[in-house]
């Protein structure tokens, strides 16, 4: 594993001759051998990381019922190019320009998706102090939902608790969830028209990746 300079200005500083990427080769079990780059800059500290799979990999959907504990400590390979949902709480993270890819469990994509709903509920907090009254009720119940959003994700696996289902999109085929009861699929033509495909495929380069590892 080596730092290597590369020729592009900073998306997000727009510094030039200051950015650079590692890659490193590892292999994930039941995933296969893949490559780790991750694209830095030393002006600003973005930074951005994506998993290449060594063998080509075709489009595809994952999706896992969550309806006991030990399915939370499955893994999950999300790559940039991936949108991940719970569909029971009309939950969904879209890859964006900035978009990067992380090894992780069952358990710490939920604790995201807390993190997410969290900052949502302190904006709409935040705005509610701003709004005319006519506009509060609306606030408050949408705060309610993510309220009720955050305690079912909280209360997973708990007696009673109802399941849910993480769902992985990925038009790149770079995402997989790995448990026996993962169930794999075709992406649809209209998810391939529609879903977003992350940041520029030219920036995580498999040549100039395996060049550098």
């Amino acid at each position: 594993m080596k730092e290597q300079a590369i020729d592009l200005p900073c998306p997000i500083c727009s510094a030039t001759g200051n950015v650079s990427m590692i890659a490193h080769v590892d292999e994930i079990p039941y995933f296969g051998e893949h490559t780790q780059v991750t694209i830095l800059c030393h002006d600003c500290g973005w930074r951005q990381t994506d998993f290449i799979p060594a063998e080509g990999k075709k489009a595809g959907g994952w999706s896992l019922r969550i309806d006991d504990e030990e399915k939370l400590r499955a893994r999950v390979v999300r790559s940039s190019s991936c949108t991940v949902s719970i569909p029971e709480l009309d939950l969904e993270v879209k890859p964006g320009t900035s978009s990067t890819g992380y090894v992780s469990n069952v358990e710490g994509v939920l604790h995201r998706f807390k993190e997410i709903i969290a900052m949502v509920e302190r904006d709409l907090s935040n705005q509610f102090l701003e709004v005319e009254s006519d506009q509060r009720d609306e606030l408050m119940e949408q705060m309610a939902t993510l309220q009720n959003m955050t305690l079912t994700l909280a209360e997973l696996g708990g007696p009673g608790a109802e399941p849910i289902t993480l769902l992985l999109l990925d038009p790149h085929g770079h995402s997989m969830i790995l448990h026996p009861d993962a169930e794999e699929r075709d992406l649809t033509d209209d998810e391939l028209e529609s879903l977003p495909v992350g940041p520029d495929p030219a920036v995580f380069s498999t040549d100039d990746a395996e060049s550098s590892a």
